[in-house]
């Protein structure tokens, strides 16, 4: 679903709440400013479409607020979750350096902020020996890795391990929110999270609930509550 989103006038990315998460934080002043005068900022709302899988990069998308699930559809026309993105995170730019088009799609996942960075203002920044050069290369091994293994190791375990698995990588790694006693709860529709472990909506549901029974998880809603890390570490291995 694309929804209209609001263009609004740019922060400085140096007044950013996510500056020092980004791989911009090591940005020289001269670069920053070369950032700053070239970026627009958007106001996306839950299910706003930021980029499509096919299309041709024009530029790159920084994460300013909320976060963005990155997916592509299955050949059963389902979606397969490859990540969630959150404040901080850059996005697109693995398909404008390779010249190629996107292999996957971002989505708001609830309303967010998304700075984007024209292409030919990026690719100045790309200095072969630079704090940012450096950190780039760094992150795009790293991210292949960590996709690498995600993938090898989920086609090795069942649902209920999957399920396991990524209630604590979302614990974890995905932006997470606080409620107002300051518990960590994962924010994602049903047939988000059933995306992300590979399995039907029901199934997702029924595991849930078994560990809801178990004292694994509480559920509010929507949200979901890891109570027992160590027992959820012990179901995503048997």
């Amino acid at each position: 679903m694309s929804i209209a989103c609001n263009s609004l006038p740019h922060i400085g990315c140096k007044l950013c709440q996510s500056h020092h998460k980004s791989l911009f934080g090591v940005l020289s002043d001269k670069e920053q400013t070369v950032v700053d005068n070239a970026k627009t900022c958007t106001k996306y709302k839950k299910g706003q479409v930021l980029f499509h899988e096919g299309t041709r990069p024009m530029g790159v998308f920084c994460v300013s607020t909320g976060r963005v699930k990155v997916y592509r559809m299955g050949l059963d026309g389902k979606e397969q979750i490859i990540k969630i993105s959150a404040a901080g995170d850059l996005l697109g730019y693995k398909a404008l350096i390779s010249d190629q088009h996107y292999l996957l799609s971002a989505e708001a996942l609830e309303d967010c902020l998304v700075c984007f960075i024209p292409k030919d203002d990026f690719l100045e920044l790309l200095k072969p020996g630079s704090d940012f050069y450096m950190n780039l290369l760094k992150a795009v091994c790293e991210e292949h890795g960590v996709i690498a293994s995600k993938i090898t190791e989920m086609a090795q375990l069942s649902v209920r391990q999957r399920l396991a698995l990524s209630l604590l990588m979302l614990n974890d790694t995905y932006g997470l929110e606080q409620d107002m006693i300051g518990e960590i709860q994962i924010n994602l529709s049903r047939e988000d999270l059933a995306n992300i472990v590979g399995t039907a909506t029901e199934s997702l549901i029924r595991l849930l609930n078994e560990f809801k029974k178990d004292g694994l998880i509480e559920t509010h809603g929507r949200k979901i509550e890891v109570k027992n890390k160590e027992g959820l570490l012990l179901a995503s291995k048997r």
